[in-house]
């Protein structure tokens, strides 16, 4: 309306609408519900775009690295150690999940249900272990490829990705976790790590072995990076995640095709495909927790990763610990 010069009032209308918020009680209880669901969400919106800040800061860190010919650093060193078929197990920050809160919850609700602490059967003594990943090839063809650290590539699932492969360097560079360590995988015959061990030449079967587990690995590899883009996993990852702990919880995971734990399923399928893994049941790898790779098989009957005869993961090499 306008008023006796003709200038515009908007007075009436701000009126009509507190009357119709003081008046109407839907509107009144809509609004106070909506405020406080706004409220609690603050601290998570805070969380997350300092989460993301992280992420991107650390990605930047990597990418821009001073790295000087012929001077190998701490990591370098580390990937040296690794080969195909090796898994790598992460004590993770929860608060540093910057794929979005349900990565966060399900990491939280891993830790706090799959993960055991250290009751004297584990091979390492601190952390709650609850992701892992598995050295894989890379993607380079080149002659003597398959002999170069650097060509080396950790798949694991992961929210938001998916089923990734990336080079095993820049994991390890970009990696936020409390610890991270390394579970050698060993064939039979294999002497890794023992005094002059490369001076052993192998034998024809053991080369044989790793030649497999070699191509194997790669063919697994494809498969679950074309199965992940085509199924679109990365969206399903955090909520399957938290199912599988809610399962093993309420001891309903024996009945439900899900899970327990998404990246010690994937791992252990992939050392069945290879052939170093035994393959006694279907279920076997879906009952599988990170933790379990942290006992050994040929002690202990449960919570462990059963390997084939001759197959042995060696003792745990620490990559990276920290107390904060």
């Amino acid at each position: 309306w306008k008023d006796e010069l003709g200038v515009r009032n908007h007075f009436p209308v701000k009126m009509t609408f507190g009357k119709l918020f003081s008046s109407n009680p839907r509107i009144r209880l809509a609004a106070q519900l909506s405020l406080s669901s706004l409220v609690p969400a603050l601290p998570i919106i805070y969380w997350y775009q300092h989460a993301q800040k992280d992420r991107n800061q650390r990605e930047h860190d990597v990418r821009t690295k001073l790295r000087i010919p012929a001077v190998q650093t701490v990591d370098d060193l580390l990937v040296e150690k690794c080969q195909p078929g090796d898994v790598i197990l992460f004590d993770r920050r929860c608060e540093m999940c910057a794929s979005g809160p349900p990565a966060a919850l399900a990491c939280i609700l891993g830790k706090s249900i799959l993960c055991d602490g250290d009751d004297g059967t584990r091979s390492v003594e601190n952390g709650s272990y609850e992701h892992c990943g598995i050295v894989v090839p890379g993607f380079s063809t080149r002659q003597g490829a398959e002999h170069d650290p650097s060509n080396l590539c950790l798949l694991e699932a992961t929210s938001g990705g998916g089923i990734v492969c990336r080079p095993l360097l820049t994991r390890l560079e970009m990696s936020r976790s409390r610890s991270v360590i390394l579970m050698p995988l060993s064939c039979p015959g294999e002497r890794r790590y023992e005094v002059n061990s490369d001076d052993v030449e192998l034998s024809e079967k053991t080369q044989f072995l790793k030649e497999q587990t070699y191509s194997e690995l790669v063919k697994f590899r494809e498969k679950w990076l074309e199965d992940s883009k085509k199924e679109q996993y990365g969206r399903q990852h955090s909520y399957l995640s938290m199912m599988g702990s809610i399962m093993y919880l309420t001891g309903l995971y024996p009945t439900f095709p899900i899970p327990i734990s998404p990246s010690a399923w994937l791992v252990v399928s992939a050392l069945q495909d290879c052939g170093a893994a035994m393959k006694l049941n279907e279920k076997q790898s879906q009952q599988t927790r990170v933790e379990d790779f942290t006992r050994d098989g040929r002690f202990f009957e449960k919570d462990t990763v059963r390997l084939r005869p001759g197959w042995k993961f060696l003792s745990p090499v620490v990559m990276r610990e920290s107390s904060v």
